[in-house]
């Protein structure tokens, strides 16, 4: 059985939280990435930085819903939502932007876990750890190289 160390991409480009955000993007551009890990000086993963992360700065701020109960304004969603919202907005580096709990998997995951986790969660890169440090990264190409040779590791 295939696991996360036979497929994953073993040197992986990764960013720390103080990258500004457009050469995070700029990375990304370059190297067709979906995302990068973003690690700090320890090489400990401390977030992951996407392209929809970059893309949200170029966004509207959607403003919350209210409705009103005995004469009480109530915003759906709430405040702590559109706080984080314009805090993505106008972040300058990766550290204002990167999802911090970040889903991952290990070693020894079988790729048909990796499979689930992106379809079921909409994910396309999946940060891979020995312990606490980064091992590798997962994308969806590392996925269909397996399907295009017949399920059978190789690549990166």
């Amino acid at each position: 059985m295939l696991t996360a160390k036979d497929i994953m991409s073993k040197s992986p480009v990764t960013v720390t939280p103080s990258t500004d955000v457009a050469t995070a993007a700029r990375i990304m551009l370059e190297n067709h990435f979906n995302g990068l890990p973003v690690v700090n000086n320890a090489g400990v993963l401390v977030g992951i930085v996407t392209q929809s992360d970059c893309i949200s700065q170029q966004g509207s701020i959607k403003l919350p819903s209210y409705f009103t109960i005995l004469d009480s304004f109530i915003p759906l969603p709430s405040m702590e939502d559109m706080e984080g919202e314009i805090a993505k907005m106008t972040a300058a580096t990766v550290d204002g932007l990167m999802t911090k709990d970040v889903a991952t998997v290990t070693l020894d995951t079988s790729i048909e876990e990796v499979a689930n986790l992106m379809v079921d969660r909409r994910f396309h890169t999946l940060p891979v750890l020995d312990g606490d440090k980064l091992a590798g990264v997962i994308g969806k190409e590392d996925l269909l190289r397996v399907i295009a040779s017949g399920g059978k590791a190789g690549g990166a």
